[in-house]
């Protein structure tokens, strides 16, 4: 369903199926339709709802500019428009920080966070060299290698080239998206937050390691973690049977 928000800019997002609101934030590649593989299954369970942030899919209008400081307002305005309560948001990579921040800014509409591959942006002494430092391993190895694995590449050559292709209907680029993850909000702030953080990471991700996630999760009182040992960065395209379980798991914890 396409709408203009308060500033005139046209956001796109669709509604599937029924139960406790999920959210689906795509990562800097995807959009609205990289998430085929979710949509399919949990909507029997929940009301899944997929978003293009500004920039992405069908959010976009010829001359504009693209910040990403802006797409946690996106996505309020979605939960706003689609008049969405006590919702579990769910961010893939850097669409965690976008969902960690719209959480912050509409807290009475959110009930959970699940930061999937992502520590969301969270500013903390310990974790800030932590995520910088798995970053600058990632950055030694090809683009793909660090989102799916090499077997998944050779096996499935079909969905590999339909990954690759769902980036082509984005025009925002790495570089709008660069600022994002600056001013994150800090342990102590989603300590005191209305809503639950949960992290899902993957035991093969090239970009984010399991111990720096686990770390956050170990400051973050309350917060839940699920670990799933088989899965790449991009979980939710290589394995999808495993990511809709984990988190279909963490979104009733959440919503408990």
């Amino acid at each position: 369903m396409p709408f203009a928000d308060a500033s005139g800019r046209d956001i796109y997002y669709e509604t599937h199926g029924s139960g406790t609101p999920l959210v689906l934030v795509h990562g800097s590649g995807g959009n609205h339709a990289a998430w085929w593989q979710q949509v399919a299954e949990l909507r029997e369970r929940f009301t899944v709802v997929t978003l293009d942030l500004h920039g992405f899919g069908k959010s976009t209008s010829e001359g504009d500019e693209f910040d990403a400081q802006e797409f946690p307002v996106d996505i309020v305005a979605v939960l706003e428009h689609a008049d969405l309560r006590d919702v579990v948001l769910v961010g893939q990579s850097i669409g965690a920080a976008a969902a960690l921040k719209a959480a912050l800014r509409a807290p009475e509409r959110v009930r959970g966070v699940i930061l999937g591959h992502s520590l969301g942006g969270i500013d903390h002494p310990e974790l800030t060299p932590r995520v910088r430092a798995d970053r600058a391993e990632a950055e030694k190895i090809p683009v793909l290698d660090r989102l799916l694995t090499k077997r998944f590449q050779t096996e499935e050559a079909a969905k590999t080239f339909l990954f690759r292709q769902i980036g082509t209907f984005n025009r925002a680029t790495q570089q709008d998206l660069r600022n994002l993850t600056t001013d994150g909000p800090t342990i102590e702030a989603l300590a005191a937050a209305a809503f639950r953080v949960a992290f899902l990471a993957g035991g093969l991700d090239a970009v984010i390691s399991t111990q720096t996630v686990v770390a956050a999760h170990e400051l973050l009182a309350g917060s839940l973690l699920e670990v799933v040992p088989a899965a790449p960065h991009s979980m939710y395209w290589e394995r999808p049977d495993l990511f809709n379980a984990a988190v279909a798991k963490l979104a009733a914890e959440l919503a408990a």
